[in-house]
């Protein structure tokens, strides 16, 4: 999952929980041809973001990292993404169509989450709070 991170704690489960979840929506996003960027979708999400961001898990260096970059990593690693290209690679084949789908939704979901985080961290800068 995470490296360094103890299983059981509530931390650890609020990640599972998390990366559970994201997966679910994009599979019946795939299954029911929507797109991520609407809703329902999009707010199931944006709620996905603001639990990782109230746990810590989106700073720079966080453990764990909920962040679009470590979302990437684990789900990719779920589903076999990082192998099938791979083996593309070394075969001089064409990535599979069904990891490809899973690329696809896997970029749309970190380019709302990479989104959501450059606006949260500049919230207050447009809405009178300093630092």
């Amino acid at each position: 999952m995470a490296d360094n991170l103890e299983a059981n704690t509530p931390v650890a489960e609020l990640v599972v929980r998390i990366l559970n979840e994201i997966d679910a929506i994009i599979l019946s996003c795939e299954e029911n041809n929507r797109p991520l960027e609407l809703d329902p979708a999009r707010s199931e999400l944006f709620e996905l973001f603001v639990l990782a961001e109230g746990a810590g898990c989106l700073k720079e260096d966080s453990n764990p990292d909920l962040t679009a970059d470590g979302i990437c990593r684990m789900l990719a690693e779920r589903w076999g993404l990082k192998d099938a290209a791979q083996e593309s690679v070394k075969n001089e084949t064409s990535i599979p169509m069904n990891h490809m789908a899973k690329m696809r939704s896997l970029w749309s979901v970190m380019r709302m989450w990479m989104e959501w985080t450059y606006a949260w961290e500049r919230w207050s800068e447009f809405h009178g709070e300093k630092d």
